[in-house]
């Protein structure tokens, strides 16, 4: 049976690589899984890196929870199906034991892989990779994995992308001061990434019941996820929710979500009524500046036109910068923008811009930004 193996003590070459001097600035990661060829490959790719190191291995997940008793880790690479107390039940007790750290689910491609991936990543996982098959460790699959550790780790990443962006960021422009003045939505919209389901559970489960907005969500998942993240969007707000098709209404007391394979954007084919918005979805594939399929910008920039600033975008946890343009767009035209605040969020990233610039209305945790979008809504109405 598997044993942990801090690295700082190893004696098996195989399964751990040569020590190396740990210090506070590199990010320290956990290797989780019942499969010592797992964990090797995983921490030969994770010690190369000067800013990286693996401090401790456990084929259970009972020996992590032991090794946490002793050992400071950033991020915890953390496979579900193991033998034992399997990850799934483990996570809550990892979350409360690792003080901080965030956990990257190892996930497989079947569909119970992804059902108890996407519970995990509502109860608090952060993010999720894909287990390759045999031979699928390539350097496309060791870029990813690293940018995700870097970020999970609270270290800089400008993208999602594979390929990082070498030219700077451009700062978000100014908005004029009457563009700031909110009009009463007549959506919601919202954008996330790593860390955005777990928040988007407790946005969602937050919102009073009464709440019917349509809302529209745009989230960064492989393309075999997105089915079972509709479903449990659906429990989590107690109302339908369903995946964007070219023609899909948007109506009060739907969520609608992005495929996996194409931007979710908005257009007007008629005038609204008492039992028609008069806006559908339609489906886009052209490339962003973020390199994101699906990208928050599309949405983002589409609402803004069609519903001429009566729109309420969120933007929660998430690396990179998708929503950046688009929610500069929606303030524009008089939207009102809500983000995710750094404490809160897994990584800091997609709502970072907006705040900094000071366009949102509010920054806060994901229950108290869904306080405030619902005032949005009671407030004109208490006016009238």
């Amino acid at each position: 049976m598997a044993s942990v193996i801090p690295t700082s003590q190893s004696s098996h070459s195989r399964a751990t690589p040569s020590p190396k001097r740990v210090t506070d600035d590199m990010v320290r990661v956990m290797l989780v899984d019942d499969s010592l060829t797992v964990r090797t490959v995983f921490s030969r790719m994770i010690q190369r890196e000067d800013d990286l190191a693996v401090v401790a291995e456990a084929g259970t997940a009972e020996k992590a929870l032991f090794a946490l008793r002793s050992t400071e880790v950033d991020v915890i690479l953390l496979d579900l199906e193991m033998p034992g107390m399997g990850g799934l039940e483990a996570l809550p007790k990892l979350l409360e034991a690792a003080k901080g750290a965030q956990v990257l689910v190892v996930s497989s491609l079947t569909e119970d892989g992804a059902e108890h991936t996407l519970t995990a990543l509502s109860i608090g996982a952060a993010d999720t990779m894909l287990k390759p098959r045999p031979g699928g460790f390539n350097d496309d699959y060791r870029d990813a994995l690293l940018t995700k550790i870097r970020a999970l780790g609270g270290r800089d990443v400008s993208t999602e992308t594979l390929s990082p962006r070498t030219d700077p960021a451009p700062a978000p422009r100014a908005i004029p001061a009457k563009a700031r003045e909110s009009l009463p939505p007549h959506v919601v919209a919202i954008g996330a990434s790593t860390g955005g389901i777990h928040a988007l559970n407790l946005f969602l489960r937050q919102l009073p019941h009464d709440f019917d907005l349509p809302i529209l969500i745009t989230q960064h998942l492989p393309e075999s996820f997105v089915p079972v993240f509709a479903r449990q969007m659906e429990l989590a707000a107690g109302r339908e929710a369903v995946l964007a098709e070219e023609g899909t209404a948007i109506r009060r007391g739907r969520i609608v979500i992005a495929p996996g394979t194409a931007h979710m954007i908005v257009k007007r084919i008629g005038p609204a009524s008492a039992s028609c918005s008069g806006v559908v979805t339609a489906l886009a594939h052209h490339r962003t500046a973020n390199g994101c399929l699906p990208s928050v910008d599309p949405m983002f920039e589409s609402i803004a036109e069609v519903y001429e600033g009566h729109a309420a975008a969120v933007l929660l946890s998430g690396m990179g910068r998708d929503g950046t343009s688009g929610a500069e767009a929606i303030a524009r035209s008089g939207g009102s923008l809500y983000a995710q605040d750094e404490a809160s969020c897994a990584v800091w990233g997609m709502p970072r811009a907006i705040t900094e610039a000071g366009l949102a209305r509010a920054v806060a945790e994901p229950a108290k930004l869904a306080d405030a979008v619902a005032q949005s809504v009671r407030a004109p109405a208490e006016q009238g």
